[in-house]
C-alpha cells in the first residue's frame, strides 16, 4: 500500500502517470503528501493507492489494471479508483514509442547513450509536426473502456473517475499539444455514455504549468497544481460518495 492502513479503511485506486508522483523538483514517493492522490486521501479519510509510472499512456494503464497484483487487492476495498492516465496519449510522438521504450535495453552502455542523445535530438525537432501522437484516441478509449467495463462487472456501484489530459510547457515536445482536443472530445463522449465523472486536468493546472513554479521541464506541476487537481477530484468524487468538502482549500 501507499500509506499505512487498516482494513476498515477505504482505498483511493489511482492508475496515473508521472504527473500524480512528480513535483517541483522531481519525482516523489507514492506516500508523500503534498501530491494530488495523497491530498484526496488524507481529506476523505481513505488509503490509497498509487499505481503509477512515468510515460504510461492508458493501454499501460489497462495492463497494469489486469496485471499488478496491487490493483487486485485495492479493488474489493476501494472507495472510487481514478484513471488518470491520457495526457502520454495525445503528446506528439513522430518516432514509435516502442522504439524509445526500447532504448534502456541497447548494449553496451556507449551505444546506448548514443541512441539516447539521438533521440533526444529527434524528438523535440519532429515534434513540431505534432502527429503522430503516442495513441490514438480510438485506442486510448478503447483502452479505458476495458479497464471502466473490468471494474464494473467486479464492483458494479464502485465510483470511477475520468480524466482530461493536462496541458503542457515542455520544449522535449516543441510545446506542441495539437493531440490534446481530439483526446478530450473522445474521453468526454466515452465518460458520458457511461455516467462518469470528468475532472479536467488542464483546466486544473494551466495558470500553474506556465508559471515559474511548475517543474522546469514544463511538464509536470508545482504544488498549487496539485492543490488544485485535488480540489477538483475531490468535487467529482464527493457527490458519489456523500463525503463532506475539503478541509484546506
Amino acid at each position: 500500500m501507499s500509506s499505512s492502513s487498516t482494513d476498515s479503511k477505504p482505498v483511493l485506486l489511482v492508475l496515473a502517470d508521472s504527473l500524480a508522483y512528480y513535483g517541483p523538483e522531481g519525482g516523489l514517493p507514492a506516500d508523500h503528501g503534498r501530491i494530488w492522490p495523497s491530498l484526496v486521501a488524507a481529506e476523505l479519510g481513505w488509503d490509497v493507492e498509487l499505481v503509477a509510472r512515468i510515460g504510461w499512456t492508458c493501454r499501460d494503464a489497462y495492463w497494469a489494471a489486469i496485471g499488478d497484483p496491487r490493483v487486485w487487492a485495492a479493488v474489493p476495498r476501494a472507495g472510487a479508483v481514478v484513471i488518470a492516465t491520457g495526457g502520454m496519449d495525445s503528446l506528439p510522438s513522430p518516432l514509435p514509442t516502442a522504439l524509445r521504450e526500447q532504448i534502456r535495453y541497447v548494449r553496451p552502455p556507449a551505444l546506448r547513450r548514443q541512441v539516447r542523445s539521438v533521440y533526444g535530438w529527434l524528438q523535440p525537432r519532429l515534434s513540431r509536426l505534432g502527429r503522430p501522437v503516442a495513441l490514438p484516441p480510438r485506442l486510448s478509449v478503447e483502452y479505458l473502456e476495458q479497464i471502466r467495463a473490468a471494474l464494473s462487472h467486479l464492483r458494479p456501484e464502485l465510483p470511477i473517475i475520468a480524466t482530461l489530459p493536462a496541458v503542457h510547457n515542455c520544449a522535449s515536445y516543441a510545446r506542441v499539444h495539437v493531440g490534446r482536443e481530439p483526446a478530450v472530445r473522445a474521453t468526454t463522449a466515452w465518460a458520458r455514455a457511461h455516467d462518469l465523472p470528468v475532472v479536467d486536468l488542464g483546466a486544473a493546472v494551466r495558470d500553474n504549468i506556465f508559471s515559474p513554479d511548475a517543474n522546469p521541464d514544463g511538464i509536470h506541476w508545482g504544488w498549487a497544481g496539485h492543490e488544485r487537481v485535488a480540489a477538483a477530484m475531490l468535487a467529482a468524487i464527493r457527490p458519489r460518495v456523500s463525503m463532506r468538502e475539503p478541509l484546506w482549500q
